[in-house]
Parts: structure tokens; C-alpha cells; sequence
């Protein structure tokens, strides 16, 4: 066989084990319009992947990929499988069980990652076999045909040769055999309708997909996005509706973040792959374990009860120190400690775990819930029914914790037990237990490398101690004094407070500006710098700006 038949081959069998794969996939993400999107094989996989990857290299990932650390996760996976299938196509040229053992392995890694996320087996059973399937229709389409028997004479020798596809042997023309020869009308014939016949199935396998997977999409979408039952929601008004944000509490300096983060804008830092999709109408929220009375709300006997308003700003334990993972919101909700108390908390509930519908547990210490904070059961943020990526249609909220220990987003079920009884998702990972939130300031304005004119410059930013408040921010430049910086109107101690520094800038070239924050007890922000695990960043922001 000559280099370019050789090649033909290969590009044959990569594109067999291509047209395989995207079969698999399509018809797994059917199979999982039907069980639920969180149980196609690689959402699945990538979950499970997720639950496996050790803490330093998840913080390795939000840190250098932020928000779209799921979307790296997922090309890898698919990535991953491009390889693994054009792998399985090159096996399979040459051995056809080779090549579908690739595809067996492929649905038994599924079937292993739904089973560990208690999802369903099904799309994963058939994403392998349809794999399977058309890879061996795809490989049998490319092979040449023998007319009217199995074994082909070569002209002039009497030897049969099978279904060999290579130059033939004693053809006429003088040419010896593997030189070149003409393989003749009747093999080339032959060769040409089965590269006819493969092309015409890869063409028929890419439509099958494309069908496959708008269907499945379609399907997926119709039972299970709930963005039309947001759409038609409307909230109950809260009892004692908040005023307004005062103006004062927002200093209009151009660059610096706005006093309440848009939906939009709101960070989201989770391990789940796809959004769960949870309707109000089935919803219910089961309260059980160290209880009194367990009782079981449906959506609608939570709205009926009474609805407060509470601006609160939340974090997350993974920011690092000046991160953009934090954000304030007007949230809309129930009291969480007023329903606890009514099922009656018993004595040695410790800690009170919060499952999420993707099966994600949130452990938060008790007594932070019935200290007196507005520990809140919230269905609206911003004026709005919560949005999906932020736990449609109930998450909790702690203030003063971080997420991790405080903030489960579609939240199904509240268990009260104690801390020896069940470690949630996080602590099994080695993170703190209770997550109190650090005090945190950071420098907005000017942004890191600014070019700044001589004279008077306008520092400013934001800092933030969740249910112990902000009583001061100091501002220096290259180690020099500390300047005490203009606060902004404080709203309440759950809500971080903006700040304002006007600095002479003098002397041309670099310089440092660092800012550092007082709590409302008194305690200074620490210097020293600690990264996120296991209990939250410490340290003082500092940003470089030139004076040209």
C-alpha cells in the first residue's frame, strides 16, 4: 500500500471514530432529556471529575479561569474524547472489537460517573452502544466489496486475493506487482464504491447527529428549563419594605463598582456543570432531623408566608485578596430562624445542612442562624425572582459566612444534626468548618498599572466585614504613612461600605498603594498573606499606578 493510500486509510478511520463519538454523544443527551440533563455521560463525567479533583488544583482553576472554570473542564473532557475517538477508529481498522472496546470503556467511565452522583445509568448505556453501532456501520461502509463471491483473481496469477484493496499482481502493461500496476477497472471499480459508500454514511451519520441532538436539546429545554415559570412568577411584596439605597452611600467615581451588583454581574462560584432546573410547582422544601415538628413547604406555602427585604453582601472563600468574588444584592425572602424555631430545634443540633437539588451539602453552624442576624430564606434578589444561575427558586443565605458554609443555591432540604453526624461536600475537602468572613479591602480606582497625571488623584474602593460592618479604611503609598480614607453612608453591617482617598501625587514613576480596613469590634485587617484555603484569604491589597 503506498504512503497516500495509507493515509486515506487513517483519515478513514479518524473520521469512523468521529462519526461514532457524535453519535454517542447525541444519542446520550437524548437518553438524558428523558432522565434528567445531569445524567448525560459527559456531564456526568465532568461532575464526577469535579468531585475528584484534590482542593489546591480546583483553587488552582478558580484562580486562573475564574467563572469559566466549567467551560475549560468541558473542553478538556471533550478534547479528551475527540483523541480517544479517533483512536478507537485507527484500532478499529484494524481490529473491529478493538475499536468498539474503546466505546465500552467510554460507557463504562459514564456509567461509574452517574452511579456516584446517584444519576441515571440509561444515557450512558446508550451513548455506548450507539457509539458502537456506528462505528462498526462506518468501517464496513469504507471496505471495498467483492463482486459475486469473496475472493478476487488476480489477472494472470490464479491466487486469490480477498478483498485486498492494494496494487494488483501480473497485470498486463509490464509492470511487476507493488510498483505502481494499475489495479485494474474492475478493483478500482470496487475501491470507488466503497469510499462512495462510506462517504454517503459519515454524510448520513452527521445529519442522524444533527437530528439526534436538536431533538434532544428541543426535548431537554421542554421539560426542564424553567425560565418561562420565572418569566410568569410574581413575588409578594415583604412586609416592611427597605427605602432605597441612599445615594451618599455610592461616591460617583468614574471605575468604581457599583453599590448594588446587577444579576448580571453577580459572581457565581458552584461545581454544578449544567443549572439544575427546578419548577415552583413541584418544589418542596423538607425541614427534618433534630426537630420537633419536620414539616415539608411547597413553594406557594412559602410565599404565603411573611416576606422580608435584606441588602446583604455576599463572598466567596475562594477570593483571593482584592478578587472580584463578592457582591451585594437586595434579597427577598423568609426568615430562616423563624422556621427553624417553629419546628423546634432540640438540644444538640449542632449544625444545619442545606442539600442543594444537584445533591451539593452546605453545613452551617446553628447558632449563627439563631444568633439574631437575618439569616433568610431567599426566593427574589434585585427586584426579581432569584435567577437560575443563582438558585432558582429558594437558596439560603448566612450573613457574616462565607457561601460555602451558608448559601445553598436550590435548596430541597434542610437537615438539623450534629457536626460528628455528617460532614457536608466542603469540609470533607479539608475547608474550615464555620467560614466566618474576613475583613477585605481592596483598591478600585485607579485600576493596576494606571498611568496617573501629577497632582490630586481619587482612590477609591470597597471594603467589607459581613455582620460585623466596616468602621475604617487606611490608605498608604510606598510604605509611608497611613492616611485614613472617607467612608462612605454605611447601610447596615451586612452590607460592605465604599471609600474615597484623594492622594498628591508627586514624584514621577511607580508606586505602590495599599489599603487595609477596621472592623466594626475594632480588629485591624492582618497583613500577613494567607491564600484561600482552607478559611478565606488574608492580607492587604496593594496596586501599582505610574506617575508620568
Amino acid at each position: 500500500m503506498s504512503g497516500v493510500s495509507r493515509f486515506r486509510t487513517a483519515v478513514r478511520g479518524a473520521a469512523s471514530g468521529l462519526g461514532a463519538a457524535a453519535a454517542a454523544l447525541a444519542a446520550g443527551d437524548l437518553a438524558a432529556a428523558f432522565t434528567g440533563p445531569g445524567s448525560a455521560p459527559v456531564l456526568a463525567v465532568g461532575s464526577a471529575a469535579i468531585d475528584l479533583t484534590p482542593t489546591p488544583l480546583k483553587d488552582w482553576a478558580v484562580r486562573h479561569f475564574g467563572t469559566q472554570d466549567k467551560t475549560v473542564l468541558l473542553a478538556g473532557i471533550y478534547a479528551t474524547m475527540v483523541v480517544l475517538a479517533v483512536l478507537a477508529g485507527l484500532l478499529a481498522l484494524r481490529s473491529l472489537r478493538a475499536g468498539v472496546a474503546v466505546f465500552a470503556l467510554f460507557a463504562g467511565l459514564g456509567l461509574w460517573a452517574a452511579s456516584s452522583r446517584d444519576a441515571a445509568l440509561l444515557p450512558s448505556v446508550v451513548a455506548g452502544l450507539a457509539g458502537a453501532a456506528l462505528l462498526t456501520v462506518l468501517i464496513r461502509a469504507g471496505r471495498p466489496s467483492a463482486p459475486d463471491g469473496a475472493t478476487t483473481t488476480v489477472p494472470g496469477t490464479g491466487h486469490g486475493m480477498g478483498d485486498r484493496t492494494g496494487p494488483g499482481a501480473g497485470e498486463s502493461g509490464g509492470e511487476s506487482a507493488g510498483h505502481g500496476a494499475d489495479p485494474g477497472p474492475e478493483r478500482g471499480a470496487r475501491r470507488d464504491l466503497g469510499r462512495r459508500g462510506f462517504l454517503v454514511a459519515l454524510a448520513a451519520t452527521a445529519v442522524g447527529v444533527a437530528v439526534v441532538e436538536t431533538a434532544a436539546r428541543a426535548l431537554t429545554a421542554a421539560r426542564y428549563d424553567v425560565a418561562r415559570a420565572r418569566a410568569a412568577l410574581r413575588l409578594p411584596a415583604p412586609v416592611r419594605p427597605l427605602p432605597p439605597v441612599p445615594a451618599s452611600a455610592h461616591p460617583v467615581v468614574p471605575g468604581l463598582a457599583p453599590f448594588v451588583t446587577p444579576d448580571s454581574a453577580f459572581y457565581r462560584v458552584d461545581t454544578a456543570l449544567t443549572l439544575p432546573q427546578v419548577q415552583p410547582s413541584s418544589w418542596t422544601l423538607r425541614i427534618h432531623g433534630l426537630v420537633d415538628h419536620p414539616v415539608e413547604l411547597s413553594f406557594d406555602e412559602l410565599l404565603r408566608r411573611p416576606l422580608r427585604e435584606v441588602d446583604y453582601t455576599l463572598s466567596c472563600v475562594s477570593n483571593e485578596v482584592g478578587g472580584p468574588y463578592v457582591g451585594t444584592a437586595r434579597w427577598l425572602g423568609v426568615s430562616l430562624a423563624d422556621l427553624l424555631r417553629e419546628t423546634g430545634v432540640r438540644r444538640g443540633a449542632e449544625q444545619l445542612i442545606g442539600r442543594s437539588a444537584d445533591g451539593m451539602t452546605i453545613g452551617t453552624p446553628v447558632e449563627l442562624v439563631l444568633d439574631g442576624r437575618d439569616a433568610l430564606l431567599a426566593v427574589g434578589m434585585n427586584g426579581e425572582p432569584l435567577p437560575v444561575a443563582h438558585g432558582f427558586p429558594c437558596r439560603s443565605l448566612v450573613p457574616g459566612l462565607f457561601g460555602y458554609t451558608s448559601a445553598t443555591k436550590w435548596l430541597v432540604d434542610l437537615e438539623l444534626t450534629t457536626f460528628a453526624g455528617l460532614d457536608p461536600y466542603w469540609v470533607r475537602r479539608g475547608w474550615d468548618r464555620t467560614g466566618l468572613v474576613r475583613t477585605a479591602s481592596r483598591i478600585e480606582v485607579p485600576a493596576p498599572f494606571a498611568r496617573v497625571a501629577p497632582g490630586r488623584v481619587t482612590v477609591a474602593g470597597t471594603a467589607w466585614a459581613t455582620h460585623r460592618g466596616v468602621a475604617a479604611v487606611e490608605v498608604r503609598v510606598d510604605d509611608g504613612p497611613w492616611h485614613e480614607a472617607r467612608l462612605a453612608t454605611a447601610v447596615s453591617p451586612d452590607v460592605w461600605r465604599q471609600w474615597t482617598w484623594n492622594w498628591n501625587a508627586v514624584g514621577s514613576g511607580p508606586h505602590t498603594l495599599e489599603v487595609r480596613a477596621t472592623d466594626g469590634t475594632g480588629t485591624v485587617q492582618p497583613q500577613t498573606r494567607h491564600p484561600p484555603f482552607p478559611s478565606g484569604a488574608t492580607g492587604w491589597h496593594s496596586t501599582v499606578v505610574t506617575v508620568t
